[in-house]
């Protein structure tokens, strides 16, 4: 079982988005700033290049580029989304990743393709061979995969050292509570959805990669210390004022990352817009982001 308190890549992580230019073009310089800024606001590591960074809309060199210019532009462990469909590809980005100077990898299950559980627990030992001595976190989402991990998989892969722990947004609290149950001793269980964080810590996350800490990082890392401290009140009080950021992050018109870039957007910082075939963001969109900042009090951040 693990000890209340924080991972290796801290409390609070943040899925970062990719800034891209008016032109649509990557924004190295504004990336490199962002990820200055969401260090100096309450986020201990960074993942670049998860789906919230808009991986499947970037090419392998705008991925290395993005890879080398955070890793080189903050002093926090940088972990980079690495895996794709295909299982020879993800182990040419993640070898391409560890060249780059990152600090670990976030693997996502195998999408669209619906592997076999021998398949999915192949693909992570291909990209943990790859990625040498860096730390590798299973990313479980079966609503965007379309397969679910089994426990037994992460078991063994956990058991045999590939995977250092799990990002779950599987939104199933209780297979959280028996995958930690079960898991060997140092497993980390990162909360992979914002709003799903609280129960999971009650189970035994040791902290969040997440969407909401472009804007509220510092009371994710509140929630999660009084938490751990006995003050179950005062976390449940702070997961409560975030409701309204929880159900914000991505919906049927404005799907994640569209409200994300919204929010940087209203606090001018670099993001741009989406690239097909997410964006450009709907009508509303960005005056919703500025209300909800005001309601946070978090505009003059």
């Amino acid at each position: 079982m693990p000890t209340p308190g924080p991972g290796r890549l801290g409390t609070v992580v943040c899925a970062m988005v990719t800034p891209f230019d008016e032109s649509g073009a990557l924004d190295l310089n504004g990336a490199a700033e962002l990820a200055r800024w969401l260090v100096a606001n309450g986020n201990d590591a960074l993942v670049v290049c998860g789906t919230t960074g808009e991986s499947p809309a970037l090419s392998d060199t705008e991925k290395v580029d993005l890879w080398r210019t955070v890793a080189g532009a903050v002093d926090v462990p940088v972990v980079a989304g690495t895996s794709t469909a295909d299982t020879a590809h993800s182990v040419e980005l993640t070898r391409a990743a560890v060249a780059a100077g990152v600090t670990g990898i976030l693997a996502v299950t195998p999408y669209y393709n619906r592997p076999s559980q021998s398949g999915i627990e192949a693909h992570m030992r291909a990209i943990g061979a790859a990625a040498g001595d860096l730390p590798v976190w299973l990313y479980d989402i079966p609503v965007r995969t379309g397969r679910r991990v089994a426990p037994e998989v992460i078991w063994r892969l956990a058991g045999d050292g590939v995977i250092a722990g799990v990002k779950d947004a599987t939104a199933d609290p209780a297979g959280a509570a028996r995958l930690v149950a079960g898991a060997p001793a140092g497993f980390e269980l990162y909360s992979g959805n914002d709003g799903d964080t609280l129960p999971l810590l009650a189970v035994g996350a040791c902290g969040v990669i997440s969407v909401e800490s472009h804007w509220a990082g510092r009371l994710l890392a509140q929630m999660a210390e009084a938490f751990w401290k006995g003050d179950v009140e005062g976390a449940r009080a702070v997961n409560a004022s975030l409701i309204s950021s929880h159900r914000f992050q991505s919906s049927d018109d404005a799907p994640n990352p569209i409200p994300t870039k919204a929010v940087l957007r209203a606090l001018g910082r670099p993001a741009g817009q989406c690239r097909l075939p997410l964006g450009p963001a709907p009508s509303g969109i960005d005056e919703a982001a500025t209300t909800l900042l005001r309601e946070l009090e978090l505009l003059n951040v």
